[in-house]
């Protein structure tokens, strides 16, 4: 871990006080729409190389976030493995590292991967690094979840590292929050807890 990364995982815990004190607005949005087109039908890479179908997701809610290495944020990694141990049963948490804001993202793959083991312990499987934002470039699974022509209601892009799109058992789309809702905050937890 760099002295930048010390640094950020140190004042993390701050940053969500003062965040919770002030009421920072989040923008968070949900949706009853059925998907337009199958989210079971979407493919990624894992960090690996190998490929992960997405029909394997069937009957379990998923959790998809852009995340990052160098981002204020990146401490969240510890709350979304401990999520999904805790919900593993029914929650399938998936990362999808970017470098699509501020160049928080320069590693490859592999060093990602060893990033994310050693500091966070994470379990939960882990693409490779793709663009998340929309261009002609964009991930296809960042597609579906920002088109409302194939999600059925939803066209909000992630704004910053570890945005949440929470997708139920059925493949489809429920809910957006952005990065500064915590992987185990009430309104997470509600949204998992709460739709079947």
């Amino acid at each position: 871990m760099t002295a930048r990364q010390r640094f950020l995982k140190t004042i993390y815990p701050i940053f969500k006080f003062l965040n919770r004190l002030f009421k920072s607005r989040s923008h968070i949005f949900s949706s009853s729409r059925p998907a337009l087109r199958s989210f079971y039908e979407l493919k990624a890479t894992l960090s690996s190389g190998e490929e992960f179908s997405f029909a394997q997701l069937k009957n379990k809610k998923v959790l998809i976030v852009n995340t990052a290495s160098d981002c204020g944020f990146t401490p969240q990694y510890d709350g979304l493995e401990k999520l999904y141990e805790r919900e593993k049963d029914r929650l399938v948490v998936l990362a999808f590292p970017a470098n699509d804001f501020k160049h928080q993202e320069n590693r490859e793959d592999r060093a990602i991967a060893a990033f994310c083991k050693k500091n966070y312990g994470i379990s939960f499987p882990l693409m490779q690094k793709s663009t998340v934002v929309v261009h002609s470039t964009q991930n296809p699974v960042f597609e579906w979840l920002t088109d409302e022509e194939r999600n059925g209601w939803n066209n909000h892009a992630p704004t910053w590292n570890f945005c949440k799109y929470l997708v139920d058992e059925k493949g489809n789309l429920t809910d957006f929050f952005e990065s500064n809702e915590s992987p185990l905050g009430k309104k997470i937890l509600t949204a998992i807890e709460g739709k079947n």
